[in-house]
């Protein structure tokens, strides 16, 4: 079982999260929190494996409540939910190690996978999030750069194949589908991916592969 709390000063996505995912047999949503300072607590005492957080909140918000969290030991998967408004703010948030990025109005089949992908340790970034986190961190800009494409060209075929699923904000398991591949071998490459670019981030990742122009 996956135990979850939500963390949205929104009641009404707070009541629609409850709906979307009450039905799956291995989520178990053990409780809520409306604001940053109330989540402390309440994941203090119910300690989830993942937790889905609101960015923008009255009081303490979504970044603050993200930092304290990831500050402890043994600290939950923190999945951020955005209408994406604010590219910084999410920006912000993967650096302080959030697991994942979802708009609010992510399918619900792909939201469920999602957290259950988050809990496995993987990151998730929804495509148009991580468009748009790309776009941010470069200002718009699409260079084609040397320097990019001699460092994907340290990739196999196949390893450039997944870097350019990686980079459209595709899931391991979306790769693995796609490419015909098993999940295990999809985080191999990856892995490998990571070593050969000098990374440990998916965005790093797709950002060099639009630097490189294979976007």
């Amino acid at each position: 079982m996956i135990r979850l709390v939500i963390v949205d000063d929104d009641a009404m996505v707070r009541t629609g999260l409850r709906l979307i995912l009450g039905g799956e047999p291995d989520l178990d949503l053990v409780g809520e929190a409306g604001d940053g300072r109330q989540a402390m607590g309440v994941i203090g005492d119910l300690r989830p494996d993942v937790v889905l957080m609101d960015i923008r909140m009255p009081g303490q918000d979504g970044l603050t409540t993200t930092e304290l969290l990831l500050a402890r030991p043994d600290p939950p998967r923190i999945l951020v939910l955005t209408t994406f408004d604010a590219d910084d703010l999410v920006l912000r948030a993967l650096r302080l190690g959030a697991g994942g990025f979802l708009l609010k109005d992510t399918p619900p089949p792909k939201m469920i996978e999602a957290i259950r992908a988050v809990a496995r340790g993987e990151p998730v970034l929804s495509p148009s999030v991580t468009n748009q986190v790309i776009a941010a961190a470069t200002g718009g800009y699409e260079p084609r750069s040397p320097q990019a494409r001699r460092e994907l060209d340290r990739l196999t075929e196949r390893e450039r194949e997944v870097a350019i699923e990686v980079a459209r904000g595709s899931s391991n398991a979306e790769i693995a589908a796609r490419l015909h591949m098993s999940v295990a071998t999809v985080k191999a490459n990856v892995t490998r991916i990571f070593a050969k670019l000098g990374t440990d981030n998916r965005v790093h990742v797709a950002m060099r592969v639009r630097d490189a122009g294979l976007l």
